[in-house]
């Protein structure tokens, strides 16, 4: 059995004529009658009957007509995706860390629609945990064809390209003996209840290394995992806190504060898989990026 004798076969069964069905796949007729033939023998049941000069289906005929006919579609839409991936048209799966989801990367995709105004791209956007080392197991478990996260040591299968830059501030309660200063030292907030990163977070050693430089890490009364989750509790009152600066903050009832000593920026990437396939429009995309990152 193969593709093409399933095709004679569905075309046979709509035109109900050997000559007819012939004329239409250009073949001759001994040949659609010899691939009928192989395909009964192999399925071992008769899928046509004469009806004058006419054939008609069988009843196992007509079974076997739906399944084959189901069958062709699903492959033929397959293949006319595939067709239409190879032209650079498709979809692309990015997984992100929130910090990056309001303007950084939102912006890169809507540029790089705008100059694909004849191609149908979509983006699936995935936020799964919002933590990196969750990003990036997706990423080489191949979820995901590109990251937007933090940079992790060691991944050698892995290409990291920076795409943004994000500064670090000190966010505290509105009604914060702190909140009256616009700039502040970090060692002037050791004395106070703070709300750190767990673990598992890709800022927490960096947090702690700032701390370092100020003499010692404060103890965290609570950790959370997300920059969001933390500045919801410094908000509501729990303690102060230094996270990314990010757009959500100035609509939530934190006072933010500069931080004047020590100064540090942080960088986010776009991470791809090394030596991998991706479609044209992934790799459209990454070159993009690569192109029009604001860094």
């Amino acid at each position: 059995m193969n593709l093409y004798h399933l095709r004679y076969f569905a075309t046979l069964a709509h035109l109900e004529h050997y000559t007819n069905a012939a004329d239409i796949l250009s073949i001759t007729q001994p040949s659609l009658s010899h691939a009928i033939s192989s395909l009964e023998k192999e399925l071992g049941v008769r899928l046509f009957e004469k009806s004058g000069r006419n054939v008609v289906l069988t009843k196992c005929g007509q079974a076997f007509l739906n399944d084959v006919e189901h069958a062709l579609q699903v492959l033929d839409s397959s293949v006319n995706k595939l067709q239409k991936t190879a032209t650079g048209e498709g979809l692309i799966d990015i997984a992100l860390l929130r910090t990056l989801s309001t303007s950084v990367v939102p912006n890169l995709v809507r540029g790089f629609l705008e100059t694909k105004t004849s191609k149908h791209i979509d983006f699936q956007f995935h936020s799964s945990t919002g933590l990196t080392p969750d990003i990036i197991k997706g990423l080489k478990d191949r979820r995901y064809d590109i990251a937007f996260c933090s940079k992790v040591a060691h991944e050698s299968s892995i290409e990291f390209t920076p795409v943004a830059k994000q500064k670090f501030v000190l966010i505290v309660p509105e009604n914060h003996v702190l909140a009256e200063q616009s700039a502040i030292s970090l060692e002037e907030t050791l004395d106070f209840s703070h709300i750190g990163f767990s673990t598992l977070s890709g800022l927490r050693p960096i947090i702690d290394h700032l701390y370092e430089k100020c003499g010692h890490i404060p103890e965290y009364a609570y950790t959370l995992e997300e920059d969001h989750a933390v500045a919801g509790l410094v908000g509501a009152g729990f303690g102060i806190a230094v996270v990314p600066d990010m757009e959500i903050l100035s609509h939530m009832p934190v006072k933010i504060i500069e931080i004047l000593h020590p100064v540090w920026e942080r960088i986010l990437y776009m991470a791809v898989l090394k030596d991998v396939y991706q479609t044209p429009a992934v790799t459209d995309f990454k070159n993009y990026v690569e192109t029009h990152a604001g860094i």
